[in-house]
């Protein structure tokens, strides 16, 4: 990792320094950091996204409401299915549709299945190097052989149970508004079924292990928003809920969060009463830990950790619960599996408006859609979960880097940076790319 040469450093307040990092690995999109330093205080922090915008909701308009799943699958190569569900639940909105308890529960099952393979990828491959002192999780696997081989396993069952119900892992086709294009064999499901079943015993050990990792003690002041549902941890459906009481359906969503432009960002900031806000496994533990089944229950009692936490480097060991729970959701949802009558409802388009949200890995996805009487889009709103976590990673790196110290020399700050941001396993483009810190000391 090439950087600009330094001369002997003079006294901390006589000089200037500028750190360019041009390549961040284990971030996916593309962003900088921008850090002034001024008399042991931050004068200037920005996360910056200078990616040009992706036009999808602009893609969409004139469409027909049938292509809308397969097209927004291709918003993120890692989380597919979170744009599929939510496009359709706004869509069945939007046209009075119930699918029906089959369909919701196989919906669960595919999302259980996304969850399991993006948890682990981000666990194994972006985030343990950082807590373990690697590189890459290339230099961690030599140490650690076992842990990486379990990590992979488990993000290949997750890719596996996604083409069960998907026709395949990355942007898979099997969804439609009303339910699935196609049902799996019964055979196909208990075989699942078995594998998820036998994998329950290396998803505790990742609990464990995660909650092993020492991680930086921050304790930070923010607000967790998230579904709720009064039945079971959410993912696929459910209310938008946040920590200061808020219960809202989809529909209001507009009522209470904003989004606004930053000159540094191509990519909008979202606010929640004029606050940044934190969404993703954290969040959701935070608000929903009481909707796990008692087993989940306990394994997160084991941690020792106290929940509902306000250190964000807890995110690894939530993504860890949320891997053994989706395991064992699904598996129960799997184990007594009946062919449908028909793996979808009938769906008559009519004009109107649609809200729509769901879990993804990262966080709550929200989309809302205008319909003509022929079932084509004429206007899409999409709110990703990254973007809603922008201005929190913002706070928190301020937060975090004061509580770290300032006086620490660049390459500890450029790094300490890194773990803040990696931690929110952000998708800025759905892509992996770099960051680029600067630093100005005054």
């Amino acid at each position: 990792m090439a950087e600009e040469p330094k001369s002997a450093a003079p006294e901390r307040g006589e000089r200037t320094v500028q750190i360019h990092v041009p390549v961040l690995a284990r971030v996916e999109g593309e962003g900088a950091l921008h850090l002034r330093i001024r008399g042991g205080q931050i004068e200037e922090l920005s996360l910056q996204i200078y990616e040009p915008p992706r036009l999808f909701e602009k893609f969409l308009e004139g469409r027909s409401y049938e292509e809308v799943p397969d097209m927004v699958a291709r918003i993120c190569g890692i989380c597919p299915v979170a744009y599929q569900i939510s496009a359709v639940n706004a869509l069945e909105d939007a046209f009075g549709v119930e699918p029906g308890p089959w369909v919701q529960a196989m919906r669960r099952v595919l999302y259980c299945g996304e969850w399991i393979q993006s948890h682990c990828l981000h666990i194994h491959l972006l985030a343990a190097p950082d807590f373990l002192g690697y590189e890459s999780v290339i230099a961690m696997a030599r140490d650690h052989p076992q842990v990486v081989r379990r990590g992979l396993a488990l993000q290949a069952l997750g890719n596996d149970l996604m083409r069960l119900l998907g026709a395949r892992s990355v942007h898979p086709i099997g969804v439609k508004v009303g339910g699935f294009h196609h049902a799996p064999h019964p055979a196909e499901a208990q075989a699942m079924a078995e594998r998820l079943h036998a994998a329950l015993a290396d998803t505790q050990a990742l609990v464990r292990w995660c909650a092993s990792l020492a991680v930086p003690e921050d304790w930070q002041d923010f607000v967790s928003v998230a579904m709720g549902d009064a039945q079971q941890y959410p993912i696929e459906r459910g209310r938008i809920i946040a920590g200061d009481g808020l219960a809202i359906d989809p529909a209001q969503y507009e009522q209470h969060f904003t989004e606004e432009q930053v000159a540094h960002s191509t990519a909008l900031y979202s606010r929640y009463r004029g606050r940044a806000y934190l969404v993703g496994p954290l969040a959701r533990l935070n608000l929903n830990r009481d909707r796990l089944a008692a087993p989940v229950q306990q394994l997160l009692a084991q941690t020792a950790l106290a929940w509902p936490s306000r250190n964000m480097f807890h995110s690894i060991v939530a993504r860890a619960i949320e891997v053994h729970f989706a395991v064992a959701e699904a598996a129960r949802l799997l184990q007594d599996y009946t062919l449908p009558s028909a793996p979808a409802v009938a769906v008559t388009p009519r004009a109107g408006v649609g809200y729509g949200c769901s879990e993804a890995p990262r966080g709550l996805l929200w989309h809302r859609y205008r319909v003509d009487g022929d079932g084509r889009i004429v206007e899409a709103r999409i709110v990703p979960p990254t973007s809603q976590n922008q201005a929190r990673i913002e706070e928190d790196l301020r937060l975090s880097l004061q509580a770290f110290g300032l006086d620490h020399d660049d390459e500890q700050l450029r790094l300490h940076c890194e773990k803040v941001i990696r931690n929110y396993d952000p998708c800025i483009s759905c892509a992996t790319h770099f960051l680029r810190l600067g630093v100005q000391r005054e």
